[in-house]
């Protein structure tokens, strides 16, 4: 058995030529040349195998064939670990008694789930290989170039793999955080495999679940918890991106992808500020992201007044008009192709790996906290400061405009976040208690938001709409001064 450790980045082919260059010229860096791969994936008609989560590949390369099979790893950031098994044979059947017997869960029909495997799909690629030593590790760089194939579709393959094959998993990390100040890339979470099957209909589509807090520690450990929530943020981040990848046309659905993505990015820059963690290595990466996501704000206000068949404009006599030119304001931003502009900065995988460095860096006890109290204590800290500031910026005795509004909407979504990082810790029902005001208030900044842009539309296309939006304006403040002032005198839940 080998314990296959990997690094993988999904690249752009425009950057190919750049990229063996640097390869080829990195320092202790040794050429392996390169192969033409051809890869079946097997399983059964109802994925036994895929049940007891393991994959199964015949490889041919160089006239050879070689069966391989991986049993349950883990995914963390991009860093993929699984087990794997691997055998020489003769045919491009696999032979599954070739293994060993203890792989096999307990009770297994293993006969008839070999006379039921069968080709699900196929990977075919170049793969091209480098060598390197960095700090007495020895990593194997592969830069895979091909397609997968299944049922006359095809998906292709344009992927940078970092294999440790001796010393320690942060060279992985070191490796390729040199590449990647000169070439884009993002993460890779989705392995071939996983995308084989999802080509081959085997696989429900990639989907992110909506969830409320994050899943701490039981044992009241602060740097477990700061792991949880680095390892949550990172993962959705990057669940989102393969969502993202296949979804072009649905602006609705678009909007809430990249509104939790931001909402990721947010939660991973201010836990790290918590955790003073935000050096100035990573911080500007931050800001660049930042910036590149400021398209996301504008999308989900128009969004919010065009969902449900444009509810929110039904007393607009030019109704019609209006939607037309908030579609116009949508189609202008590009959202289908924002994925793929952003993955064009280097910034934006540098941070990633970052952020991938830290979690493994917590994970293995490196960062210690002068200090450190409980869990529930340092919550409670986090929970206090953060509504001071909320506080100080929204005063019970001072009326708020609608820009003071917009202008403490960021710290709003902040101090959301705390409590969504973690509210576990607390009651559920103070806590929502105590929540569901403010993700009112969060709402109705959006909805002023959303007015500004019907502004500024109506006043570059003279959709004479002004009176209406004084009146939703207006109407619209009155309550949310009054829910404010509300939630100013609720109970604190922490």
């Amino acid at each position: 058995m080998d314990a296959e450790i990997e690094l993988k980045l999904f690249i752009q082919s425009q950057h190919h030529d750049f990229l063996k260059k640097i390869l080829n010229e990195y320092p202790n860096s040794t050429p392996q040349g390169q192969k033409k791969l051809t890869n079946g994936y097997f399983d059964t008609d109802d994925l036994q195998l895929r049940r007891w989560d393991m994959g199964l590949r015949v490889r041919g390369f160089d006239n050879q064939l070689e069966q391989t099979i991986k049993t349950a790893g883990r995914v963390v950031g991009g860093i993929h670990s699984r087990p794997e098994y691997n055998v020489s044979i003769n045919q491009k059947m696999p032979v599954l008694s070739l293994f060993p017997t203890e792989i096999w869960p307990v009770g297994n029909d293993l006969d008839s789930v070999s006379r039921s495997l069968k080709c699900i799909f196929e990977t075919n690629f170049e793969r091209q290989t480098w060598h390197i030593y960095l700090n007495d590790s020895l990593i194997e760089v592969a830069l895979d170039v091909g397609e997968i194939i299944a049922q006359h579709k095809i998906d292709p393959i344009c992927e940078l793999e970092f294999e440790l094959l001796a010393g320690d998993t942060s060279a992985l990390i070191q490796l390729a955080r040199e590449v990647a100040k000169s070439v884009p890339f993002r993460l890779g979470k989705a392995s071939k495999a996983q995308r084989g099957y999802q080509l081959a209909g085997k696989s429900k589509p990639f989907s992110i679940e909506s969830i409320d807090h994050v899943c701490l520690p039981k044992n009241n450990n602060v740097p477990q918890a700061l792991s949880a929530i680095l390892e949550t943020a990172l993962e959705r981040w990057q669940l989102i991106e393969n969502i993202l990848v296949t979804v072009t046309n649905d602006v609705e659905r678009l909007s809430v992808l990249w509104g939790e993505l931001r909402r990721c990015v947010r939660l991973l820059r201010l836990t790290l500020n918590q955790f003073g963690l935000l050096d100035q290595h990573i911080s500007p990466l931050f800001d660049h992201l930042e910036r590149a996501l400021e398209f996301v704000g504008p999308l989900q206000s128009c969004c919010l007044l065009l969902q449900d068949d444009a509810n929110m404009l039904a007393n607009i006599s030019n109704k019609a008009v209006v939607c037309q030119q908030l579609e116009n304001h949508i189609n202008a931003m590009s959202i289908s192709t924002q994925l793929a502009s952003i993955w064009q900065h280097a910034e934006y995988g540098q941070l990633q790996l970052a952020l991938v460095d830290l979690l493994l860096t917590t994970e293995n006890g490196q960062h210690q906290f002068s200090q450190e109290p409980e869990l529930d204590l340092f919550a409670n800290k986090l929970q206090q400061a953060s509504w001071k500031r909320i506080g100080k910026l929204m005063p019970i005795t001072s009326a708020m405009s609608s820009e003071d509004y917009q202008d403490v909407a960021d710290a709003l979504d902040e101090s959301i976040l705390v409590g969504f990082a973690y509210g576990e810790i607390y009651p559920a029902k103070k806590r929502e208690a105590f929540r569901l005001p403010w993700q009112d208030l969060a709402l109705g900044i959006s909805t002023l938001s959303a007015y500004k842009i019907l502004r500024l539309l109506s006043e570059l296309h003279q959709l004479d709409i002004d009176t209406w939006l004084d009146n939703k304006e207006t109407s619209l403040l009155f309550a949310m001064e009054q829910s404010r002032k509300s939630a100013l005198k609720v109970p604190i839940y922490w």
